[in-house]
């Protein structure tokens, strides 16, 4: 469905349906995956990729959006898009469904959110230019 301003004209913006916006509840008896799962499984596909330089940052009081992130390497763009494949389909393999995923068409920088695991997987350029373990690494002065 695309969604049409007050002029008529045709912004081309699909408008998002109840369920993207409010998922349902996992089945009655359904235990949700645990982090440490979810991050054993992104680090053994990286592994096997032979993603290199893999950083793990801990995000636990730091940030909401998740509690670990993932920091690796891709040798090329090629790679890097093998690297992100490969952690996609062995999490929805392993029953921890779709994650979401960011920046396949370019493979500089993908960005996978598993929920309470962000995997970023760069091209070293790239990598170093952003620097996110400085980033996220450093103590933030408390409040």
């Amino acid at each position: 469905m695309v969604v049409a301003d007050g002029k008529g004209l045709n912004l081309n913006r699909p408008i998002p349906r109840e369920a993207d916006l409010n998922p349902l509840p996992p089945p009655s008896g359904a235990v949700a995956p645990k982090e440490e799962d979810i991050r054993a499984a992104i680090l053994a596909s990286l592994e096997d990729m032979k993603a290199e330089n893999t950083v793990e940052i801990d995000l636990a009081g730091k940030t909401s959006l998740a509690d670990t992130m993932i920091v690796t390497s891709g040798r090329s763009n090629r790679h890097v898009g093998a690297i992100a494949d490969r952690i996609l389909q062995d999490l929805k393999d392993k029953g921890f469904g779709n994650a979401r995923v960011e920046g396949m068409p370019a493979c500089d920088w993908v960005l996978i959110d598993a929920g309470d695991v962000l995997v970023h997987i760069f091209r070293p350029e790239v990598r170093g230019f952003y620097n996110l373990e400085k980033m996220w690494s450093a103590d933030r002065p408390q409040a």
